[in-house]
């Protein structure tokens, strides 16, 4: 039955170009923000995953950040101590010379000093940012975060690499070397053995804490990649199929307005009936 009072094809029309529109609408925000997702009324239960995803992102970010000054610190003090390594080496070979008789004590003594004076150097200047891991005030070592455990209840917990300090300040006494003569050389000897023991120690103890911040470093870098990987195929849009969709809606939103034309027409094509 037509009517001139009650459309029907106009609304059924109508709501059918309104639901294209609306379609449309999402589409063009799609293709705009580049996110399939952009807000919580998209997606509630994506929509909060994702941020939650977002925020440890960030937290990750600021991990690097601190992995990156830990290895710095771990770095220099690395150096340190095989600079003092190699020096505390030099300084046995003048040991080994001054045992013998027909030698100058003197200058072997003057020499000594000047390579016992540069490892002092060395310990105190081995630091970077203020942490120093070859002097007695670094004693505490350094804790660097190095992780953001998320458990099953959502709590979150930091975690962290401790780097102990070698304290070469304290360890390496240097002042029981002596190489006046050739019996306190012979006696020097034996100490500047276990000083150089000590050093390799701190050094191969050194390496490996830098060895892990590095490792970690290389871990929490992936972990990143792989989140904001995850991250992006919950809440991004597929711009080739949002293209796609995007001209079919056109299409479809031009043939709903050819539609409700035709809708439209009809009381007038009743009213011919009278004429």
């Amino acid at each position: 039955m037509s009517s001139i009072l009650t459309n029907s094809s106009a609304m059924v029309a109508l709501q059918t170009l309104k639901g294209i529109n609306s379609n449309l609408a999402g589409t063009q925000s799609e293709i705009s923000t580049g996110k399939s997702i952009a807000g919580a009324k998209d997606n509630a239960a994506i929509w909060a995953i994702s941020k939650v995803m977002e925020s440890d992102v960030g937290g990750f970010n600021a991990i690097s950040d601190s992995l990156a000054l830990g290895e710095s610190t771990v770095a220099v003090a690395v150096d340190g101590a095989e600079q003092i390594t190699d020096l505390l080496q030099q300084v046995k070979e003048k040991i080994v010379s001054a045992t013998g008789t027909n030698v100058d004590h003197t200058k072997l003594t003057a020499e000594v000093t000047q390579l016992t004076s540069q490892v002092t150097s060395i310990i105190s200047g081995s630091q970077f940012n203020g942490s120093n891991l070859l002097n007695t005030e670094g004693t505490a070592g350094i804790n660097v975060l190095s992780s953001l455990d998320r458990a099953a209840d959502n709590s979150v917990s930091a975690k962290f690499i401790a780097v102990a300090s070698v304290d070469f300040e304290a360890n390496l006494d240097l002042s029981n070397i002596d190489v006046s003569d050739a019996t306190a050389a012979n006696t020097s000897l034996a100490a500047i053995e276990t000083h150089i023991q000590t050093a390799v120690d701190g050094a191969a103890a050194l390496g490996a804490s830098a060895a892990r911040l590095n490792n970690q470093s290389t871990f929490v870098g992936k972990i990143t990649d792989a989140m904001t990987s995850g991250i992006g195929s919950l809440v991004d849009a597929d711009m080739e199929e949002a293209s796609a969709r995007l001209q079919a809606l056109q299409t479809q939103q031009q043939l709903g307005i050819q539609a409700l034309s035709i809708a439209n027409q009809q009381p007038q094509n009743i009213l011919s009936l009278f004429r």
